[in-house]
């Protein structure tokens, strides 16, 4: 429902984003549909972590629904009008620091907050990167929601899974308008705060049971090695890696010619015929889970790799890059 009232709102405030060189879309489209999954969030993770059973302190409760609040500002400010990079970058480092404070203030080693702000920072940025067609970040958050639930509820922690089960109960509700052809798009308000949510509930899911990372971070790889493997590629080719491209993996292949139905069936494929086996394996041999995790993500980046060059391979040379 909140969606379609976000429909309504980017229609009367001009907030749509139009056809260009830098995208994947052919009509003039409304964006800020992911302020729904943001207030969702908001209304269900103080009832579900501090539950009575499990629950979680109050303080990571509260660090983490301030750092979804302004990761979300941010990005609704961002939908609103173009917000410079550096105040941008600032409210989410901001965000993360609150957050990772919070929980190392439970127990966890100080060593590991840089770790943490880096993880929280980068999540926050790739996510927003791979919102590029219909319904793609929308149903990898259906995803990854619904695999945390799972792994958080064999841990015993429910207040987790119930969490995490709201994210991918809100990001289902979105995609119904978010598939191809979107009716809305997520825009920055969303993106972000997905980024943020799977970055908060890993790093929770960890604080439970330290073993349980290596198949939460496989349940991410698509995600994970398609952004990471482009930017590191547009910066070792002197690109300028920071600034808006068409060139991640998911784009190429619309660019090739499949519909952004098919695009997104080929990261689904990846996520159930692959990722949630080997998550799956890892969680029940913790022993070997740091290994299975290499694997997955060694296949993710072969994957990548030979589908880029196929999609190079069939594509004009003078059109290969669209932005320097």
């Amino acid at each position: 429902m909140s969606a379609r009232v976000a429909i309504g709102y980017a229609h009367r405030r001009g907030m749509l984003d139009r056809p260009g060189q830098r995208r994947s879309h052919t009509i003039p489209t409304p964006r800020g549909g992911g302020i729904g999954i943001v207030l969702a969030n908001l209304v269900c993770l103080p009832g579900t972590l501090l539950g009575t059973w499990a629950p979680w302190s109050w303080p990571v409760v509260a660090a983490l629904l301030a750092a979804l609040l302004l990761v979300a500002l941010a990005g609704w400010w961002d939908d609103h009008r173009s917000l410079p990079i550096l105040p941008r970058f600032g409210a989410q480092l901001l965000a993360v620091l609150l957050f990772a404070v919070a929980l190392g203030a439970s127990g966890m080693s100080w060593w590991w907050l840089l770790p943490l702000l880096l993880a929280g920072v980068w999540s926050i940025n790739l996510h927003n990167f791979m919102d590029g067609i219909d319904g793609l970040l929308a149903q990898q958050a259906m995803f990854v929601g619904a695999g945390l639930a799972w792994l958080a509820w064999n841990a015993g922690q429910w207040p987790l899974a119930l969490a995490a089960s709201c994210l991918a109960t809100a990001s289902l509700g979105f995609w119904c308008l978010n598939r191809s052809p979107a009716r809305i798009f997520m825009g920055d308000v969303g993106s972000g705060s997905v980024g943020l949510l799977i970055f908060a509930f890993t790093a929770m899911l960890w604080r439970v049971d330290a073993s349980l990372l290596w198949p939460a971070l496989i349940l991410s790889s698509a995600f994970v090695a398609d952004a990471s493997l482009t930017l590191l590629t547009r910066y070792f080719r002197g690109r300028r890696w920071y600034s808006a491209h068409r060139e991640h993996l998911y784009q190429w292949l619309v660019r090739r010619g499949l519909t952004h139905a098919w695009g997104g069936t080929i990261y689904m494929t990846w996520n159930l015929l692959f990722a949630a086996p080997m998550a799956w394996l890892a969680w029940s041999h913790p022993r070997l889970a740091l290994p299975i995790s290499i694997v997955a993500y060694l296949a993710a980046a072969a994957l990548w790799l030979m589908l880029k060059r196929r999609c190079l391979r069939r594509h004009p040379t003078k059109d290969r890059h669209v932005a320097a």
